[in-house]
Formats: C-alpha cells, structure tokens, sequence
C-alpha cells in the first residue's frame, strides 16, 4: 500500500477504538459557534501549518508548541491557521488544536484524515472551524455524506485534489474551497508544475466564489507568489513556517510575496 492508504487504513482503526470508548452523545463544544473560513472576498490568505512531523522527514520540531507558533503566524498576517492531529505519523493531537483554537481569533482547520463520520463531530467539539477532505483517501459517497454532515455542523469545507480526474467529485462536495495538493500522497513526492494546470482546470469549471487553495511544495516565498500568479487565493504552508526559527517573519515574507505579485499582476 501507498502511505495514503496505510494512514487512512489507520485511521479508521482509530476510529473504530474512539467509538468504543466515547459515543457520540458525549460529545460537546466548548468553543464558540464556527467561525466560516476561506471566504473568497478575503483573499489572498496565507494558511499556516502548525506540523511536529511527517512520514517523509519524521521529526521536524522538537521543542513543539503550537499555541505559541499559531500566536506568531497570526502576528505574521496568517489568515488561518492548520492544525495536525493525526498521531501515527504526524504526532498531532486533538489538544493541539484546541489549544490553537484557545490562542488565536483566526478560523482553524483541522488538518487529518477524514475516513468516517464520526470525525466530524469529534472536529466540531475540539473546536475546529474546518475540516479536509480528501478525494484520493475516501470514496465519493463517503465524501459527500461528510461534506453533508460538515455544513450541518457550521463547519467550512476544504476539499483536496491532486489530478484533473477529482475536480469534478471535489466540486460536487459544495466546497468552500478547493485545494490542490502538489504533494503526492503515495510516496510523498512534489511535483509544483502540476498546480499551474490544475489551477486552470479549476478557474474554467468552478462555480464563482470558490477559492482555490495551494497546498504543499512552497519553501519560499516566491513559490507562493508563483502560485498566486497561477490563480490561487489561498496558500497552506506547513514546513517552511513550522520549521522556522523565527516563524512570525517568515510568515509575513510569505503574506507580502503574495501581496506584491497582486500587484505585479494589475495592469
């Protein structure tokens, strides 16, 4: 199996021992009502990652606080902040995000594997504001009845894609926002040439107002200002801030790179 096959094999048997030990009447929400994310009026945004670890480098932060690094994207300009909680391969936690949530004014993604229905309560009561699907992880009645069960909840939807094949179910999901991951989630390979096309592909069949989001490849500034070029509202970047030391500058290096190619690009 691929890694995304083995995480999402994973996380359903986390889910399974999640269920045992907690049913969902028990679940409740201490935050505040969801706050909406990936409004396309409020472009470009900035999505920042707080990220420990990944399969492809293992352990990327030591001394890991993501209250404090989600603090200092929102000081840097971050429009979101995204949270890991999966475990295994990640070392995310579901405290992580609610202690992000707690920290920051800024709406919060939850940034998982979504293979089941019962994340998404469990999303909505740790306090999360969004949530990822992912088109290459579940099949498509999966993930319209997670699509479904998320606007019922309050929660904002950002969908995933990597290949021109996904846009059409992605679209039928009634996202808010469309992402497009450059990161092969088979072996976690990058391949930055593919979001100029898929970005195309997506402005000529999306409905107006959907945001198109950038996910993954962008080590620098200039690639985000690259992708923004390519017609992309909205920019995750996880290692490159996450990894960062001083990751409030970082951030606002980022936000104004995107800034000044929108201004590169008026006439």
């Amino acid at each position: 199996m691929g890694i995304l096959e083995t995480i999402c094999e994973a996380r359903l048997a986390d889910v399974e021992l999640a269920r045992a030990e907690r049913p969902l009447s028990s679940f409740f929400r201490e935050a505040s009502a969801p706050r909406g994310a990936f409004a396309k009026a409020s472009a470009p945004f900035l999505i920042a990652e707080c990220k420990r670890a990944s399969p492809s480098r293992g352990l990327m932060v030591r001394d890991y606080d993501p209250a404090a690094l989600a603090l200092a994207y929102e000081a840097g300009g971050a429009g979101l902040i995204s949270v890991l909680t999966e475990e295994r391969h990640f070392q995310g936690r579901s405290g992580h995000l609610v202690a992000v949530r707690e920290a920051v004014g800024l709406p919060v993604l939850r940034k998982d594997f979504m293979v089941d229905t019962y994340q998404l309560r469990e999303s909505w009561a740790m306090g999360a504001d969004a949530i990822l699907l992912i088109v290459a992880a579940i099949d498509r009645v999966l993930l319209l009845e997670l699509a479904a069960g998320a606007r019922e909840l309050g929660l904002s939807i950002l969908v995933e894609v990597k290949e021109s094949g996904e846009i059409e179910t992605a679209l039928a999901a009634a996202p808010d926002a469309v992402g497009v991951n450059a990161r092969d989630l088979r072996d976690f390979s990058v391949d930055r040439g593919k979001s100029a096309q898929l970005a195309r592909e997506l402005a000529a069949q999306a409905p107006p107002g959907l945001a198109l989001v950038a996910e993954s490849g962008m080590r620098e500034p200039s690639d985000a200002a690259a992708l923004r070029l390519a017609g992309y509202d909205g920019f995750l970047v996880g290692e490159a801030l996450a990894t960062s030391e001083r990751p409030e500058e970082m951030a606002r290096a980022f936000v104004d790179a995107i800034a000044a190619a929108i201004r590169q690009a008026r006439p």
